[in-house]
């Protein structure tokens, strides 16, 4: 496991610490904690500055960045599903219903094998923090011992994740080669992982916390759904659930039920200040409004909700409505890695929805204006905003924030993101930085203050 050791960087930050905010902070030195906390950040014109690096480096305790490589804070990535690694970038062409049961519950089935479970959960975790992605919500499958075996690894390669067995023990639309048992099973098998992540052996900064992971409704019964609510009350573990995404949830939710799968999950117990609802793409006013009252929060999926939602999530709206948002990649509805990319679609999806797709249809009639974003609120969504949703202390690099963070070279080779020193501006920098880097720019990141990826 990655061993934490106090230092301090010298770098140029790049952040957004508010919503539309962009900071960027030249030649800072970043003291990180034993704790892996951030202690204090010295910008360039504190009388401090100097003093404080001499020290760091008489105590061989700096860490210079080269000239072209940036401090950003690392991505939190809050919708994955672990198990559907290996299935990446197949069958989208399909409506979600047959997805699920033609290719994904068959392939989650799988993780009943123990060696399966752990070679995928290894590929994916190299994977995902290669691409800077340092704090992860994963979906694991119904089996505890395979759920384990991912929590085992998140804390072995040092990647802070949230971990859920899945919960479907209804056997109305949970295949009979996967499924739990039995409610009562079902129940006890999460409560045994909860008990497990939190007693997890060298778990003393907090890496890995349990999940309550229900589904869906469509594969979960009412019983389950009410006791996975009140063990979320008396454990306070945060919740994680699939929301409105496509048409056919959320007509199901609302013929069983009689209510929106938001205030559904609402009378289940379900919705607290630690949920994350997956997609959310059909809430209406009064959903969001149960959201922001409750202090839910949203991961929004833009890349996989043009394969599977049938909608593009109303983003401005639920952020003008005071939801809490941040991004998922949805593997493997979402057939890419990297946040990155995930920003760019939050970016397009915006526009699409604030300007319309249909041709045919006059331009001022066309879509829904107002809706669009720009690529410094989808960094935000990233970093800071993902940390909000999961009321944790990360995403952004500030005081008493937890040292996640990656260094991004422009000078990688073999990659699109060029930058012209005489036309670029830091400003233009950033930019540049956010629609142009992929995986090979990446070079090193951290995890509460443990270097868990170093490319040179």
């Amino acid at each position: 496991m990655p061993q934490p050791a106090a230092t301090v960087l010298r770098a140029t930050i790049m952040q957004t610490p508010e919503r539309g905010l962009v900071e960027i902070l030249e030649d800072a030195l970043v003291v990180v904690a034993e704790d892996g906390l951030i202690a204090e950040i010295v910008t360039a014109d504190d009388p401090r500055h100097e003093g404080v690096e001499a020290e760091a480096r008489a105590a061989g305790r700096l860490e210079v960045l080269g000239e072209g490589r940036y401090l950003l804070p690392g991505f939190v990535d809050l919708h994955i599903h672990a198990p559907q690694w290996p299935q990446l970038g197949k069958a989208l062409h399909l409506p979600l219903e047959d997805w699920l049961q033609q290719y994904t519950f068959p392939l989650e089935a799988r993780y009943a094998d123990l060696a399966f479970a752990n070679a995928a959960y290894r590929s994916l975790v190299d994977a995902l923090l290669a691409n800077g992605t340092t704090t992860a919500v994963y979906y694991a499958t119904v089996h505890l011992e395979a759920t384990k075996a991912l929590a085992d690894i998140c804390q072995a390669k040092g990647q802070r994740a949230l971990i859920g067995k899945v919960v479907m023990d209804d056997p109305a639309l949970s295949p009979d080669f996967y499924r739990d048992l039995s409610t009562d099973q079902a129940i006890a098998d999460t409560a045994a992982f909860i008990d497990y992540a939190n007693g997890l052996a060298g778990n003393g900064t907090r890496l890995v916390y349990p999940t309550i992971t229900p589904r869906f409704i469509p594969t979960c019964t009412d019983a389950g759904l009410k006791a996975l609510g009140d063990l979320a009350a008396a454990t306070g573990a945060h919740v994680q659930t699939h929301c409105s995404e496509s048409d056919w949830e959320h007509g199901f939710v609302l013929e069983r039920t009689g209510r929106t799968d938001t205030r559904a999950l609402e009378a289940f117990g379900l919705m607290t200040r630690r949920t994350v609802l997956a997609h959310a793409n059909f809430i209406c006013d009064d959903d969001m409004d149960a959201i922001h009252a409750c202090g839910a929060g949203v991961a929004h999926c833009p890349l996989s909700n043009h394969y599977f939602s049938n909608a593009v999530f109303p983003l401005r709206r639920a952020l003008e409505k005071g939801v809490h948002v941040g991004l998922g990649t949805d593997i493997s509805g979402g057939h890419d890695a990297s946040i990155f990319s995930n920003i760019r679609h939050a970016v397009a999806s915006s526009r699409a929805l604030a300007d319309g797709v249909d041709a045919s249809l006059p331009a001022d009639s066309r879509g829904r204006p107002g809706s669009a974003v720009d690529f410094t609120e989808a960094f935000w969504l990233a970093t800071a905003g993902g940390g909000i949703v999961l009321d944790l202390p990360i995403g952004l690099l500030a005081p008493g924030y937890f040292f996640d963070a990656m260094v991004i070279d422009t000078h990688a080779a073999d990659s699109d993101l060029v930058v012209w020193p005489e036309l670029d501006g830091l400003d233009d920098v950033f930019q540049r930085i956010v629609y142009s880097s992929g995986r090979q720019n990446v070079r090193k990141v951290w995890v509460a203050g443990r270097a868990v990826v170093d490319k040179g």
